[in-house]
């Protein structure tokens, strides 16, 4: 699985982006930046990987570093399957 593609998918998804996504880079702002992710928004995206990738998502790892950018969500995905 490309963590990569899988993850561009989920945020097409969850906030109806259409392939935006496809445009994201490592430095693409994302939360305050793309106006679909509001706060129900993060709860579909967070639902989303714990399902596509395998883990669960305590509360206390999230914060607003987690989607600061495309490339800091990507970190934390590898960083989750790196612990599982």
């Amino acid at each position: 699985m490309n963590i990569e593609t899988e993850t561009r998918s989920i945020l097409d998804e969850a906030l109806g982006l259409h392939g935006r996504s496809r445009d994201f880079t490592q430095a693409t702002p994302l939360l305050g930046a793309v106006p679909e992710l509001d706060s129900m928004a993060v709860l579909a995206v967070l639902t989303l990987l714990e399902e596509r990738f395998g883990f669960v998502i305590d509360d206390d790892e999230i914060d607003g570093q987690t989607f600061a950018s495309f490339g800091s969500l990507l970190n934390f995905i590898t960083r989750k399957l790196a612990s599982n």
